[in-house]
């Protein structure tokens, strides 16, 4: 076991109507293993409760997994339901299904690096460890 994210705490939310989460706990179980206490929130929340979970968990970063072709609508809610909460500053990463020619607009919308399948467990981790450093 690594402790490169020890002492990190990160939340793995599915907002919206996924009903797939395999990946989000295979990214929960790999940060885990990193050394950072994950929360993972489970299936179909909204960005209000994310963000409310987010802030009462004093975290250090949110993670969203979204399959549903939504991440640009989701992310944008999230990142204002942050704002809202006053957790802006809570590093934001999203992973899934998401196309090369949306990952710019997704960063204008606040998050902090995206993830495909194409990456591997060890090259997510090392970058969320990078951006919490």
């Amino acid at each position: 076991m690594t402790t490169q994210l020890q002492g990190k705490r990160i939340l793995i939310a599915k907002p919206g109507l996924d009903g797939h989460d395999v990946g989000a706990k295979v990214i929960a179980l790999a940060l885990r293993d990193a050394g950072a206490e994950v929360i993972y929130t489970g299936l179909r929340k909204t960005p209000d409760y994310i963000a409310r979970v987010a802030a009462e968990e004093n975290v250090d970063a949110v993670g969203l997994s979204i399959l549903s072709g939504s991440h640009l609508e989701l992310v944008k809610l999230t990142a204002e339901a942050l704002k809202r909460e006053h957790a802006d500053d809570v590093a934001l990463f999203v992973g899934g299904t998401i196309p090369r020619a949306d990952w710019d607009a997704l960063k204008d919308s606040g998050v902090d690096c995206v993830f495909d399948s194409e990456m591997s467990l060890a090259e997510v981790v090392n970058e969320v460890a990078r951006r919490l450093a």
